[in-house]
This record gives structure tokens, sequence and C-alpha cells, in this order.
């Protein structure tokens, strides 16, 4: 019983807030979310989705800076927009977005860069932005799409700000990193080694290629914390399951995969997903409160263990051996020849 109870807090809202059924030390709401006065952060995906529910969240509580990455200009107006209108024009301002397609490792090691001459800190990176479950394709690197936007950009993008964030780290202020992953990790396939590009690429359908990439998210968030916050105990890295959330992801892209079978989750499922404000809570907890690093946190604020693979040290080793060796190979003049912090953790 306790299980299914676990299970509902994490994944469905609306009809049973997640409070009401989480265990006494999994409960979290937005609204114990610290003032974050003075301090900066970074959103991809902000503009949108959970994205959005996660901007709204550190805008309420006072952030001083922000910064929106996304490939979508329109898009990010309209979240601005609604910004001003809901908060006012002079938390808006406080708003800056830049353009960053993750699949172009160039322009996110670029933007990387940028961000670190606009501000003197960085106390909280949130790694949101992610391809859904979609069919399969490849990225203008001649990588799997999914693992492109959901993992190596996400990796290219942090690796590129860890000066800033151990600047940050080093005055004494807690940095707190967020990947996120989900619950689908578990359908990542069983022999998955981490070892070839072409492992990576093999087209395992739609629910085998998308839970690769979510195992990779935990993986490399416990990466992070063997060999960051083992040096750099102020930064603390998490990831994190947002639980059934209505986004574009679920109600349309799922149709990109399953132009039939989509319909599902799409519209079977609303009147029990979250809303982007729910969907938020788990990640604004890893990136506001908590005092831990290396944790898979689900909602409200429940640490799971993960499967099997997701406990796997080596295989994230591996994972990140491999991560490293292709982005130098296709981004060796912008990335290794200008001091990209690779394994430098």
């Amino acid at each position: 019983m306790e299980t299914i109870r676990t299970t509902v807090a994490e994944n469905l809202g609306k009809v049973i807030p997640g409070n009401a059924l989480a265990p006494e030390d999994g409960k979290f709401s937005l609204d114990q979310v610290p003032d974050l006065s003075g301090k900066v952060a970074v959103v991809t995906g902000g503009s949108e989705g959970i994205g959005y529910g996660i901007t709204h969240t550190l805008l309420s509580h006072n952030i001083s800076k922000l910064f929106i990455l996304s490939p979508s200009e329109d898009i990010a107006s309209d979240a601005i927009n609604a910004i001003k209108e809901e908060l006012g024009e002079g938390v808006a301002n406080r708003v800056e977005w830049l353009h960053c397609d993750l699949t172009d490792w160039e322009e996110t090691s670029k933007v990387a860069f940028q961000i670190a001459e606009k501000t003197d800190r960085l106390d909280i990176l949130i790694n949101n932005a992610g391809r859904g479950i979609m069919a399969h394709t490849l990225d203008r690197n001649g990588v799997d799409r999914h693992m492109s936007v959901n993992h190596f950009g996400p990796v290219i993008l942090t690796s590129h700000l860890l000066p800033k964030l151990k600047e940050t780290a080093n005055k004494g202020d807690k940095v707190r990193i967020v990947l996120l992953a989900s619950n689908a990790h578990q359908n990542a396939p069983k022999d998955t080694k981490f070892e070839s590009l072409e492992e990576l690429n093999r087209d395992d359908g739609p629910q085998g290629n998308y839970g690769r990439t979510k195992l990779a998210a935990i993986l490399y968030a416990k990466y992070l914390a063997r060999h960051l916050t083992s040096k750099y105990p102020n930064i603390l890295v998490n990831a994190t399951h947002p639980g059934v959330v209505e986004t574009r992801q679920s109600t349309e892209h799922i149709h990109d995969a399953y132009p039939r079978g989509g319909y599902g989750v799409s519209h079977v499922l609303n009147p029990f997903k979250k809303d982007q404000f729910e969907g938020a809570v788990s990640t604004m907890f890893a990136a506001t409160t908590t005092g831990k690093s290396g944790q898979y946190i689900c909602p409200p604020a429940i640490v799971e263990k993960g499967s099997d693979l997701a406990n796997d040290d080596g295989l994230g080793e591996r994972l990140m051996d491999l991560t490293w060796k292709v982005v130098k190979e296709r981004t060796k003049s912008l990335s290794a020849d200008k001091g990209c912090p690779f394994k430098e953790a």
C-alpha cells in the first residue's frame, strides 16, 4: 500500500496533491522555496512546460537574474510577457533569453561563455530542456537526437559553466546543478554499456531511446557528485523526476513516435497529469533546498534508488569517457582547444 501511495505522489497530480500521500521526509511544496535574493540562475527550456513552472517559481522567490536558454524566441517572448503581466515589469526585466539549440554544441559552448561574461556569480543551473518520446533521428553531429539534446548538450553547457559555478562556490555559497531525468530511465535497454557511438545511435524504439537518455542524466549527476562535489563540497548535483506532466511533450510530441497509440498519453491521462507547477516541485527542491548531492529525487522530494543501471558507477564512468571522446572529435576547435574543462571536474 505504501508503494502505491508513493507512486501516486510521485507521478500524478490534480486529483490528489503529492504531499497528501508522500512520506513525511519526502514532502515539499513551492511555498517552501527559500528567498533567492542576490542569486543567479540558468534554466534551459525555461519558457514553456515544466521550464516555465521553474522560471515562474524562481522569479516569485526573488531570484536576482535569470538566464533562459531555448531555440524559440517567440515562445520565450510569450513567457516573458506572461511574467510581466503576472509578476510585474520589474520582475520580467530580471530575465534574459539567449538562443541556444542544444544539438548545436558549438553554439551551446558560446552561450555558456556569454553567460560567464554577463554575471559575476552562478548559483543555480537547471538542465531542464529535453527531447521527449519521439521518433529516432540523428542530429547535425551524427548523434541520436535524444542523446544530443538530453545528454550531450547539458554536459557541454555544464562543463563550460563550471568555472563560474566553482567561483561562486568558493565564496562560501551553495551552488546547485539539476539534471532532469525520469522514471522512464527504467526503460533503457538492459544491455546498455555506453561503449560506442554506434550503441548510442542504435534505434531501440521510442521508449528505449528516451529511457537511455534519462539513465544518462542520473549517471551524469552521480558522476559529478563523485568527481565535483568531492572537491567542491558547496556544489551539489542531483537528478530529478517530474512526474507525468501536461506539456507539449505529453500532448503533441508523443504522437511523433506513436501517431495513434499516443492518444492514451495525450488525452486519456489528462485528468491525472500534473500541471507545469506541480511538475516543477522536485526540481525546485533540488535547485534550492537539498543539502545532498548525487541523489535521484522524485516528487515532491522523495529520494529513490532508481534502477540497477542507474547505480552502476562503472557504467557512469564509461558514459562520460564516451561523451568526452565524441564531443572532442566533433567540436575540438571550439571546445578542447579553448580550454573546455571536460574531465577536470
